[in-house]
């Protein structure tokens, strides 16, 4: 019986890997996909994008020219989210680890633009304001609990906001001048990212902590402006748009790196007149990137998804190399929960799936 119960489980484990062979797809060089429009929509915008890349949310314009929220997969294409009761537009900018859960705004039947969080089971919520009339949501950590945004104060001033049931909206300062915006959140919702006024009166891109407060990630060479949007699971890696030197570029921001122009990094993927204007969502690993850029091949401005290649999958450690210390620190945390580097699969736990990703993989980039 025990030879047959391993047999079991050698089986199973075959299973698994085959189905990852045939559902992955996934690819270790860098690729660049447009995602078009809305049917009859002029253009669109990606917002956000799933653990694994497969869902993508933002907002498009439709045959009527309004401004609609979207969730994109591949075989379904775009889907339009729709509105508030009584609204006439919205508004997708953050999604959930899994793709189920899209955060926005979208307006309300009074004609206000309003903080939503969306389900497919259960449609739009209004999330409210800190006390004004409007409020935008633009980022969701993983399990979709700790929502960000900007919102109006009493005062009528627009604020960074972190939003959780528990605790509603707090307000999150700003870098020395008087209003702020929260566009991106880390899996456990402990970093936020957005950008602010700065004492000089120039917006600035931010990264968030409640210990450390905001701190102010500069610009781009040339530039006095910046933008985040988005940030990994693991809160290191930033990515937004700055302007420098006459136009708006898309940047990834570390801590060993600061701010890099996106545009000079993958020059090699982008055709002759196409550039990435604008990073506005990361994949919590921190490999693909969604935004809006100019695609030269139609002329016109569309949605983004880039696969920056790195870090290869199963790479825990980010060493550019799937080997025995990724299979081991699966191992050591195998059963463990929450949203960290050895859950590979970004779906709350680290277990089976996450060890075969690791062996799927092993010896890529050694």
């Amino acid at each position: 019986m025990r030879g047959i119960r391993q047999s079991s489980v050698r089986l199973s484990l075959m299973a698994s890997v085959l189905l990852l062979l045939t559902t992955a797809g996934w690819s270790q060089q860098p690729s660049l996909r447009w995602l078009g429009t809305l049917p009859g929509g002029g253009w669109s915008r990606a917002n956000g994008v799933s653990a694994d890349g497969s869902v993508v949310v933002g907002w498009a314009t439709n045959a009527a020219g309004q401004w609609r929220a979207f969730r994109w997969t591949a075989a379904g294409g775009m889907q339009d989210l729709g509105t508030l009761p009584g609204g006439y537009g919205s508004a997708a900018y953050g999604v959930s680890a899994d793709g189920a859960v899209v955060v926005g705004w979208a307006e309300n039947a009074a004609g206000y633009d309003r903080a939503f969080r969306w389900m497919a089971a259960g449609g739009m919520q209004d999330l409210g304001t800190l006390g004004g009339r409007e409020s935008w949501a633009y980022g969701v950590s993983a399990d979709g609990s700790v929502v960000v945004g900007g919102a109006h104060n009493a005062a009528g001033r627009d604020r960074a906001f972190r939003w959780t049931a528990a605790g509603g909206m707090q307000d999150l300062g700003t870098l020395g001048g008087r209003e702020s915006w929260a566009s991106g959140v880390s899996a456990d919702g402990a970093v936020v990212v957005g950008w602010a006024y700065n004492a000089a009166g120039n917006w600035h891109a931010f990264r968030w902590t409640a210990a450390g407060g905001m701190q102010d990630l500069g610009t781009l060479s040339g530039g006095d402006w910046s933008f985040a949007y988005g940030v990994s699971a693991d809160g290191l890696v930033v990515v937004g748009w700055a302007y420098a030197a006459g136009r708006y570029r898309a940047f990834r921001w570390t801590e060993v790196g600061g701010m890099e122009d996106l545009n000079i990094i993958y020059a090699s993927l982008l055709t002759d007149g196409s550039i990435l204007e604008g990073a506005f969502a990361i994949s919590p690993d921190g490999r693909y990137i969604v935004g809006r850029g100019y695609n030269a091949a139609t002329r016109r401005l569309e949605a983004f998804l880039l696969d920056t290649g790195f870090p290869l999958h199963g790479d825990v450690d980010r060493n550019g190399c799937v080997d025995d210390a990724d299979l081991l620190a699966v191992l050591f945390a195998f059963g463990g929960r929450g949203y960290r580097n050895e859950d590979l699969n970004w779906d709350g736990i680290i277990d089976g799936a996450d060890l075969l990703v690791v062996l799927f993989h092993f010896g890529s980039g050694c």
